[in-house]
């Protein structure tokens, strides 16, 4: 879900997704970037900043890229995701408003339960991808991408607009909370210090309002873009360094930036806004058939419903898969080719996998080249090197579920 863009080679390691303009050391824009509650916290612990999407973030910290990464399949990592969007949507038509605008069935979550959804457009494409959530305090929480702010945010309050004028009950709040993302499979242990509440009884997508390290009314919400098991945490924006600081106090628990975090979730398989998917992709083109609820796709009643819901049973002309391949590394924009050297699809991102000391892809290809075990070719650095589709996640998922 969170945007990552191409930084700084001598990382040795390219995150792709926004346009260079937008990600860029700090002296080109350093006077008017966004920055969040702990940019200074950052800055003291050695994070290289780089400027993504109007905010200045860290790109790494001390450790390599490769060792961040690692360290987060291995123990847990905190990233700071304060520059996501966090809205409220409150009144009892909260739901008719949230579902005007996406694909899932919302009506059907349990309180305190989540789920990653889709906006789309009337021509079916992908407008953004987000997580909503159904509170158990009488509103949806929303997250989304930072780099779709105005654009969400707009589409949003434009609704909200349409519905009270209508007469219907429904209001939009921007939080300013800052947002933590604490991700590995030691992050519930790293956690369970600091809460009362029980934290096996917090399965994936789930959330609740807790105290976290003497901080009251932080919402832990059970996800994350890692693949891994771990918790966001929204959390004043005025605490949000001392909660940091506490958890940083864990020998488990080291920082980490937008390097690890794209490599990471490139390994889980997981989309990226404006690489993997954007307003010319439909969720069925995407892979992600799954975020159409049934009763949405029954009713036919989301935005591109009639665009989207025939390619279900129907042919499309082409899908996102996986990539996998030893050599140079696949990058975004890379051709990919058939086995006669004919161009049939792009790369949309690529990176060398830390885990599997592969390099790992994703692309969109013709429906008749998409079967897992497909060998192809992907043009790196104007040579031909073979690829095979692969199965997603490259890299087993760890959620945790109460199963």
């Amino acid at each position: 879900m969170q945007r990552v863009v191409s930084v700084v080679a001598h990382l040795g390691f390219r995150l792709q997704a926004l346009p260079p303009a937008l990600c860029r050391p700090l002296s080109c824009a350093q006077d008017v970037l966004r920055r969040t509650p702990l940019y200074d916290f950052h800055l003291a612990h050695g994070g290289k900043m780089v400027a993504f999407a109007g905010w200045s973030l860290p790109v790494q910290y001390r450790d390599s890229h490769t060792d961040s990464h690692l360290h987060t399949r291995q123990h847990c990592s905190l990233f700071d995701v304060s520059h996501m969007l966090q809205t409220k949507i409150f009144g009892s038509d909260r739901v008719k408003l949230m579902e005007s605008l996406v694909v899932g069935d919302i009506a059907e979550l349990r309180p305190n339960q989540g789920t990653l959804s889709l906006f789309t457009n009337e021509a079916g494409g992908i407008l953004d991808d987000l997580i909503v959530t159904n509170t158990s305090e009488g509103h949806l929480y929303v997250v989304s991408n930072a780099g779709c702010w105005e654009k969400d945010l707009a589409l949003m309050q434009d609704k909200v607009r349409e519905l009270q004028n209508q007469g219907r009950d429904v209001g939009l709040e921007v939080l300013d909370n800052a947002l933590l993302a604490l991700q590995g499979p030691t992050a519930a242990q790293v956690l369970q210090a600091s809460v009362a509440d029980d934290l096996k009884k917090l399965p994936f997508m789930t959330s609740a309002v807790m105290e976290v390290f003497g901080v009251s009314g932080c919402r832990v919400t059970r996800c994350g873009y890692t693949g891994e098991d771990g918790v966001e945490i929204s959390v004043p924006a005025a605490e949000a360094v001392h909660l940091a600081t506490a958890l940083l106090k864990n020998p488990e628990v080291k920082l980490a930036g937008l390097a690890a975090r794209d490599s990471l979730r490139l390994e889980a398989g997981l989309c990226l806004y404006g690489n993997d998917i954007d307003e010319h992709t439909t969720p069925v083109e995407g892979s992600l058939s799954w975020t159409l609820g049934k009763r949405r796709r029954a009713a036919m009643d989301f935005p591109g419903a009639k665009v989207i819901v025939p390619q279900l049973k129907g042919k499309v002309q082409r899908r996102r898969v996986g990539l996998m391949c030893e050599g140079a590394p696949m990058r975004a924009h890379s051709p990919i080719l058939n086995m006669e050297g004919t161009k049939i699809g792009t790369v949309t991102s690529g990176c060398p996998s830390p885990s599997l000391k592969k390099n790992v892809a994703m692309g969109y290809v013709p429906c008749e080249y998409s079967r897992p075990g497909t060998m192809l070719l992907v043009e790196v650095r104007r040579k031909q090197q073979m690829a095979v589709v692969s199965k997603m996640p490259f890299v087993p998922t760890n959620y945790y579920t109460l199963k």
